[in-house]
């Protein structure tokens, strides 16, 4: 499977809690389209989240994140990593 970062934009203000339920709204449902969202982060003063994952393609990603509440702005493939 590839990894992916996917990125949100409009987060502004974000706490630990909402970034946390955001999250948890992916796990609960990711293994439906065959993805692993592995960490997420949030900058609440620009109001970017940046979500990892590890999936089958950028539209499983693209679903699970729609299927969430929460669709996605950009999804990047990362094809090296170190």
């Amino acid at each position: 499977m590839a990894q992916f970062m996917d990125v949100h934009h409009g987060f502004e203000g974000i706490t630990p809690e909402q970034l946390r339920e955001a999250h948890d709204a992916d796990l609960a449902i990711e293994k439906d389209e065959g993805v692993h969202f592995e960490r997420a982060w949030a900058d609440p003063e620009s109001g970017i989240v940046y979500c990892l994952s590890e999936a089958p393609s950028a539209d499983a990603v693209e679903r699970v994140h729609e299927r969430a509440g929460h669709k996605a702005d950009e999804i990047h493939k990362v094809p090296l990593s170190i």
